[in-house]
């Protein structure tokens, strides 16, 4: 089974006030919460369940998941919903909480994210080389351009992954795009209990030579930020097949 986990617990505090009564997954972008266009993104990519890890205002974005409206946009795909304990333990530990329903394999994404890409790829070719791989990053080649770069690549691997350059580091020319494919095992291992960051997992898989890189070829759009949001609003609105080809795969 093609498997995406969304990572949709964070309190959004950049998009405040808009985030204190609305998650941020479903800020209106061109007319539709923006949990829609997410979700017709990755059924149309092919996913046949998307794992929904929730946190804050968690029975809003189930009450949204379970919408016959949406329901009809996920067409095939199954929609389920896993809701951490409220205590903010990190993105890893989300996927810690969901462990019960990851595949040995899935593609791990961010509920603010929208990418004119195929979220599968990442999972296709971490399936390939599943002996010498653990993990696949989806990487931009970016030299600070849309934000900070924060990973190194060489061909198909990842060698170097910080989520926040430090001044005075050796330039990074690339960016997490923002989908992940992992192995179920690498969670598996992790304690139930405590506090871990998904970057802390990239940093070390690059380290150890397990982290592969797939090369995505247009910018990534987010939500997290006034900015970004409106910049989303506008490639939609304006339905640009050069900079979203939300009716095709990469």
């Amino acid at each position: 089974m093609k498997q995406v986990v969304v990572l949709a617990g964070g309190l959004g505090t950049r998009m405040l006030p808009r985030t204190e009564q609305t998650p941020k997954v479903l800020l209106p972008v061109a007319g539709q919460p923006f949990l829609f266009h997410l979700v017709l993104r990755l059924a149309r990519c092919g996913f046949e369940q998307a794992v929904f890890a929730l946190g804050h205002l968690a029975g809003e974005v189930q009450a949204a998941l379970e919408s016959p409206a949406l329901r009809r946009s996920s067409g095939a795909m199954r929609l389920v919903s896993c809701v951490d304990g409220g205590e903010r333990k990190g993105t890893a530990m989300a996927l810690r909480s969901a462990l019960h329903l990851l595949q040995p394999t899935f593609v791990v994404t961010y509920g603010d994210s929208y990418l004119p890409y195929d979220y599968c790829a990442p999972l296709a070719l971490l399936e390939q080389h599943l002996k010498e791989a653990d993990g696949c990053m989806a990487v931009l080649e970016n030299h600070d351009a849309l934000e900070r770069s924060n990973a190194a690549v060489k061909g198909e691997r990842v060698t170097h992954y910080q989520k926040h350059a430090l001044d005075g580091a050796p330039p990074l020319t690339f960016i997490d795009y923002g989908a992940l494919a992992l192995k179920r095992s690498l969670i598996q291992g992790l304690p139930e209990r405590g506090k871990l960051g998904l970057e802390s997992l990239q940093s070390q898989l690059a380290a150890s030579g397990r982290l592969l890189a797939h090369h995505a070829k247009e910018r990534f759009y987010e939500i997290g930020s006034e900015a970004g949001l409106h910049a989303l609003e506008r490639a939609f609105l304006q339905r640009s097949p050069h900079a979203l080809r939300a009716e095709s795969h990469a």
